[in-house]
């Protein structure tokens, strides 16, 4: 058992694990949710075909917009989003086949090359 110079560093050390134990279980739902998503074989939006693929969700909801566009989606859907306050709105998302998006994973890289390199494993890996 790990001793503590001061009861607030105690909490601060016990704040910061429960913090990364809330981020690992909110990743590894996101991941199967996509999975299953993906698994229908219907058309999906960019970010959750990202997720599936591999790529963590910040990182695709980060690129999802540069990789589709100039992209023709297969299908649109349409979906209420939140702005300030009480305020929603109605919005249009753009839907994917599974070919669609292995043909744009295997040309898209980013600009950083630390994400062009994943991106790169990823379209190797969905080859």
């Amino acid at each position: 058992m790990q001793k503590f110079a001061t009861r607030r560093e105690h909490r601060a050390t016990r704040r910061a694990l429960r913090a990364t134990l809330r981020r690992r279980t909110a990743e590894t739902r996101a991941t199967r949710r996509a999975v299953r998503a993906v698994a229908t074989g219907t058309p999906q939006p960019v970010r959750t075909r990202l997720v599936a693929a591999g790529l963590d969700d910040a990182t695709a909801k980060r690129f999802a917009g540069a990789f589709s566009r100039g992209l023709v989606a297969d299908d649109t859907r349409e979906t209420v989003i939140k702005l300030k306050g009480r305020v929603r709105k109605t919005v249009a998302v753009k839907l994917y086949a599974a070919r669609t998006f292995a043909a744009r994973l295997a040309t898209y890289r980013p600009k950083d090359r630390a994400t062009a390199a994943r991106f790169e494993v990823l379209a190797g890996v969905a080859a």
